[in-house]
């Protein structure tokens, strides 16, 4: 396999005394859609700002193209402004009310100087490649549906030629149809022009259906990563058993019992010894409560961090 495009090496992103991201290992390669999933809190969102530029490193190293631009001096920055962009979650907010549609375009096309000759019109071709006519150029963030504001959004993200994109929930809040258009449009953007997805998400059937590899994280640490396809048929880590098994799906030949896990989400500012999940894990032992397991590869080729992988947590098929 090729080098990675991408590589956090036991990555950490703290905030004073809580230690959002601690020890995280990601490769993303070209082409790839890699998924980033997790309960509010387990610090997927800072893992993005931290890959985008926007949080600094507290340990460990980013590579983009073999370059480690963890240190953030003003040479890597630019480096990694121009291979990496970040889709907001609320495109409305990330877009300045005040410009309208063709300046928010135009500004970073003028800026890089991409588009010297014909700054306006290379602003109507990326919306005519985002499925938006020229009458948007005119158009006001406010004016705008969640559906149109995310891809006006994603039009200014390509304006950078970027290599990766870390999209943080791009289809939050969206109906299914227009959440499948805009799916669409990521994967054929995707193939056209070779572009790496970090894709972050709540929704487990938006992640089976778009990434190749899927990444789980609890409390700041990924506790199994993996092929799409073999963890979501038969995950091995319990807190990724249990988090499937919440998934809602009409097909009654995919459907798992519920799993229901005991208490809270630990604060992140004081995380149990050892393996972090388990105090709510249903197949806890004395050990994962003083020995930290280390991600581990599996013989189908996923990696799990767990003293006691594929046992317990019934994962039974109903209908």
């Amino acid at each position: 396999m090729t080098a990675p495009v991408l590589s956090l090496n036991n990555g950490a992103v703290r905030y004073g005394d809580l230690t959002a991201v601690d020890g995280v290992s990601i490769d993303l390669h070209a082409g790839e859609t890699l998924g980033l999933v997790g309960e509010s809190g387990c610090g997927k969102s800072s893992i993005a700002r931290a890959i985008s530029g926007l949080a600094p490193l507290s340990a460990g190293s980013l590579l983009i193209d073999g370059q480690d631009v963890a240190a953030g001096i003003r040479a890597d920055r630019r480096f990694l402004a121009d291979r990496v962009q970040l889709l907001f979650q609320d495109p409305v907010a990330s877009l300045s009310p005040r410009q309208t549609v063709g300046a928010l375009l135009a500004e970073p096309l003028k800026i890089r100087k991409i588009f010297n000759a014909d700054t306006w019109g290379a602003a109507v071709a990326l919306l005519r490649d985002m499925g938006l006519g020229e009458q948007f150029l005119s158009r006001y963030p406010h004016q705008l549906s969640g559906g149109q504001a995310r891809r006006v959004a994603l039009a200014r993200v390509l304006t950078a030629k970027p290599r990766i994109i870390v999209a943080d929930e791009p289809t939050a809040g969206l109906d299914v149809s227009i959440q499948g258009d805009m799916l669409n449009l990521l994967r054929a953007l995707r193939d056209r022009l070779g572009l790496s997805y970090l894709f972050i998400s709540h929704n487990l059937n938006v992640v089976g259906r778009v990434t190749d590899r899927v990444a789980i994280m609890y409390l700041g640490q990924i506790v199994e990563t993996g092929r799409t396809s073999v963890l979501f048929r038969n995950p091995a880590h319990p807190y990724t058993k249990a988090l499937l098994s919440s998934n809602l799906t009409i097909d009654p030949q995919r459907r798992r019992e519920r799993i229901i896990l005991k208490g809270e989400l630990p604060s992140p500012r004081n995380p149990p010894s050892g393996c972090r999940f388990h105090q709510r894990c249903p197949v806890a032992q004395p050990i994962c409560a003083v020995q930290q397991p280390r991600l581990a590869p599996l013989d189908d080729g996923r990696a799990v961090a767990c003293h006691f992988p594929l046992s317990g947590g019934s994962q039974a098929m109903t209908g």
